[in-house]
């Protein structure tokens, strides 16, 4: 299973999800996107959206903090 996170630094969401896979010990990539515009430009044409947290799960795309979505994604009840 591959896991990306697009993130800035200053997104509290972005921390939330981030602990919330580590809590459940699901290896992840995260990628700040704050720095990198090249990143942030996949990002975008990943998802259609500026905004963080984009989470990607096996090529599924979830933006924003949509915990139930994520859990889904992943198999987690």
């Amino acid at each position: 299973m591959k896991v990306i996170v697009y993130s800035t630094p200053a997104c509290p969401f972005c921390v939330l999800i981030k602990n919330f896979l580590k809590k459940n010990n699901i290896k992840f990539e995260e990628i700040d996107v704050s720095n990198d515009e090249k990143k942030k430009q996949e990002m975008i044409e990943k998802s259609g959206q500026m905004s963080v947290p984009v989470t990607e799960i096996d090529g599924r795309v979830i933006v924003g903090y949509k915990l139930d979505e994520i859990k889904e994604a992943l198999k987690i009840k």
